[in-house]
């Protein structure tokens, strides 16, 4: 006998529609802003930022720490490094390590694009709900981030 087909209650689908809508429009529509105002993609920022926070780190933890593959970190970082805003150097824990580090200049890239980066941000998200709605939103979707990532590579938030 075969299982019958889940199915979604109209909320579900309404909440489940609007969630995969953003999950696709949000990222273009960051990349977009970010590649005008900075030649920046947007995964190269989350990197920039990546870096500026965690200071520096082996390609396989930036890899990691930014959800993306070994193969894709690695075609990213060299780019970002031809353009002298990441430097490789040795680590001082392993010397047969190389580590990332944001350079002078990958930071200052990173600064002048964060304002209009965050007004972006605000213009199609956070000034659109209340302090209420953002609560909500916040509550709904950790969970689901927690689901998502076990191992809190995003959070705790």
């Amino acid at each position: 006998m075969v299982a019958p087909l889940p199915r979604m209650t109209p909320e579900q689908s309404r909440a489940w529609l609007a969630l995969i809508s953003t999950a696709e429009l949000l990222p273009s529509a960051l990349d977009a802003q970010l590649q005008r105002d900075a030649d920046l993609t947007h995964y190269e920022f989350i990197l920039l930022s990546t870096l500026q926070r965690g200071g520096p780190m082996r390609l396989s933890d930036l890899a990691a720490a930014t959800n993306a593959t070994l193969p894709r970190a690695s075609k990213v970082v060299s780019r970002l490094q031809r353009r002298d805003l990441v430097e490789r150097e040795e680590s001082t824990q392993d010397r047969r390590s190389v580590v990332l580090k944001l350079s002078r200049q990958g930071r200052r890239r990173l600064v002048l694009a964060a304002p209009d980066h965050f007004a972006t941000a605000h213009r199609l998200v956070l000034d659109r709900l209340t302090p209420a709605q953002l609560d909500a939103l916040a509550d709904a979707l950790e969970p689901v981030v927690q689901a998502l990532d076990p191992q809190q590579k995003f959070g705790p938030f």
